[in-house]
């Protein structure tokens, strides 16, 4: 992994605290995030911009002082130009009309680099309420300073900043506000396991459909480049994503332009209206699909039962209470024959159903994806990973090339972890660890096991890794929301009944009669 942690999670907490803390009283807290987070993405692009300066002063031009000139002149010297009005050493000797003087800095990076355009657009720093600034000069000036501590060039920072600083925003202030149910961060350290499962490939096309701040997409390129380096020679990968939310899609945008990557990222609600389709009206296909969407989330079941791209037609309707199958049935309708998948899920995705009699749609699907031999993988990740539950969650790799037919691995690295405050966290021997053994194909004793689909039939499709792999004889439990998630089933199912019934009964006469 190329990435440095200067700015670990407990510092980049206490620093956005600190900022958020100074803008405390004029602005409502959920609205913290709309004034940080586009000073820290232009502290970042400035620092970002330097480095590239910097880069030009050793390789060429002798001195920053005359590279600077330089590109100052010909902006085509560097990937993006940062005019001097926006960069962050102007910024911060800035004492008065700051409101105004940052408003035309956000501004003025938007003009000079067309790629962000639409995103800046809608900041006001200079905003007013009954004639007065809503955030004064003094906090503005206090604000700046405090986000001057920590430099954020390429080498100072994990890649997904943004998104990182976001989703603490995110979860420290706007809970309570309808926000933050299903938008969270995914750990930088799961970004890189899935990003190395999915193993991307020479003029490989990646798409993420719930692509948040594009931290999945972002670390895909960068496994890429680990693996291929920056020859020109070699065909670039390109991403793909899709966002609902207008902060992160921005932010997701902001990544991708930071890191001069090959980008499209559209703004949209995936499941309701797909962006990516094909001339024929179709769903786009890609070779690599990765997501972490929301777990369990709820959609009404007309958005199923009326799709006009026939996503659900393979495994069948899921449920309104839980999408986790929709959205895994629409990643694999956008996978190209040989395509490969990795998702982000709640671990009852794999294991809701088994077991019960009767009917149960989760279980039915699974029972369709497994039949045919499409699930390569199933790996249960630590408790307390992720940032707005301690819940595990477990990632899924759905391969319609499998290099090993007919089997499944199973992987149980609920205890691959490094205990941390206020998460835990994968270290890079367990990432290792873990990808060591997909990549092998290999059983080890207490962490992992190759079953065959068969085995998996005969468990009726329960794909647990806790199911398989037992960890010094530690007893499976059922977290709360997974027999929640049952309830709900049953609860749909009964009102089907009901309604079917119904309809029987008014044929016969007795319209009404369950309702008494």
């Amino acid at each position: 992994m190329t990435e440095n942690n200067g700015l670990d999670l407990s510092t980049l907490e206490n620093w956005l605290w600190e900022a958020a803390c100074v803008i405390r009283g004029p602005v409502d807290a959920p609205k913290y995030k709309d004034y940080i987070l586009p000073l820290i993405f232009l502290k970042r692009l400035s620092d970002v911009f330097g480095d590239e300066v910097a880069r030009l002063a050793d390789e060429i031009f002798g001195s920053v002082e005359e590279s600077l000139e330089q590109v100052d002149e010909d902006h085509e010297l560097v990937r993006f130009y940062i005019p001097q009005i926006a960069r962050w050493s102007s910024i911060a000797r800035q004492t008065t009309n700051i409101g105004e003087y940052l408003t035309d800095a956000v501004r003025a990076v938007a003009r000079q680099n067309p790629k962000l355009q639409g995103i800046f657009e809608h900041v006001d720093y200079n905003a007013r309420a009954a004639g007065q600034p809503i955030i004064d000069n003094d906090r503005l000036f206090n604000l700046v300073q405090i986000l001057s501590r920590y430099r954020l060039g390429l080498k100072d920072v994990e890649a997904d900043i943004l998104g990182r600083a976001y989703e603490y925003l995110l979860r420290k202030f706007a809970e309570g506000q309808g926000q933050s149910a299903g938008e969270f961060y995914t750990p930088r350290e799961v970004t890189w396991l899935m990003a190395y499962i999915l193993d991307p490939q020479p003029g490989d096309e990646i798409y993420d459909p719930a692509c948040g701040s594009g931290g999945l997409l972002i670390k895909s390129v960068l496994a890429y480049r680990e693996a291929y380096g920056t020859d020109s020679q070699i065909a670039p990968v390109k991403i793909y994503g899709q966002e609902i939310n207008f902060t992160t899609f921005a932010m997701a945008k902001m990544n991708a332009f930071i890191h001069d990557l090959e980008a499209e990222i559209r703004l949209g609600d995936t499941m309701a209206r797909p962006a990516f389709t094909s001339p024929d009206g179709s769903l786009r296909v890609f070779d690599k699909v990765t997501a972490n969407p929301m777990w369990n989330q709820k959609f009404p079941l007309s958005i199923y039962e009326e799709d006009p791209f026939d996503r659900f037609k393979f495994g069948g309707i899921p449920l309104a209470s839980s999408a986790d199958w929709g959205w895994i049935q629409h990643m694999f309708a956008s996978l190209k024959e040989n395509g490969k998948m990795a998702v982000v899920l709640d671990t009852g995705s794999v294991s809701r159903g088994s077991g019960n009699q009767g009917s149960n749609r989760e279980r039915d699907i699974r029972k369709v994806f497994v039949d045919n031999d499409l699930v390569e993988c199933v790996i249960l990740l630590p408790e307390n990973l992720f940032y707005n539950t301690t819940a595990p969650g477990i990632i899924l790799v759905i391969n319609k090339a499998k290099k090993h037919p007919g089997e499944i691995l199973l992987i149980n690295a609920s205890r691959l972890f490094t205990k941390g405050r206020p998460k835990n966290y994968l270290a890079d021997e367990h990432i290792k660890q873990i990808y060591e053994i997909y990549r092998d194909w290999r059983e080890e004793d207490g962490l992992s096991k190759i079953i065959r689909t068969e085995e998996a039939a005969r468990n009726d499709y329960n794909l647990s890794p806790s199911r398989y792999v037992s960890t010094n004889g530690k007893e499976e439990y059922r977290p709360v929301e997974e027999i929640l998630v049952e309830l709900a089933e049953v609860e749909e199912d009964r009102q089907a009944v009901d309604k079917e019934l119904n309809d029987i009964l008014g044929k016969l006469g007795f319209g009404g009669w369950l309702n008494g």
